[in-house]
């Protein structure tokens, strides 16, 4: 599988629109989970792999390949971290997670008044 690039035909699309390169990036197993667990800081790949549960060291490598190509995540002293890209990219991420708990609140109530 290619690296996703704005510009360029993506999984799911050949208008090379910037957003379905993003969606096809963070739609690949764990690429989103990656960036996720780098905004608690920078890991080394066997951190990442402990926070990562059941990935693959080969799937880790892929994926910390991809993201640091389309500079998502760099590499310092301190492992992989995220770029300013990656870290925007959190900041609009964080409302989806609030959404998500709102969602959830509310199929919860939905099915207790089911049951």
């Amino acid at each position: 599988m290619s690296i996703p690039l704005p510009g360029k035909q993506v999984r799911g699309s050949k208008t090379g629109k910037p957003i379905m390169a993003l969606l096809d990036l963070i739609g690949r197993t764990w690429s989103l989970g990656l960036v996720w667990h780098l905004r608690e800081g920078p890991a080394t790949f066997r951190e990442l792999q402990h926070r990562c549960e059941k990935i693959s060291p080969t799937l880790l490598n892929t994926r910390l390949k991809e993201l640091k190509a389309l500079n998502i995540i760099s590499i310092a002293e301190g492992g992989y971290q995220l770029t300013v890209q990656g870290q925007s990219l959190i900041e609009i991420i964080l409302p989806l997670g609030q959404w998500s708990i709102q969602w959830a609140n509310e199929l919860q109530e939905k099915t207790d008044e089911l049951n």
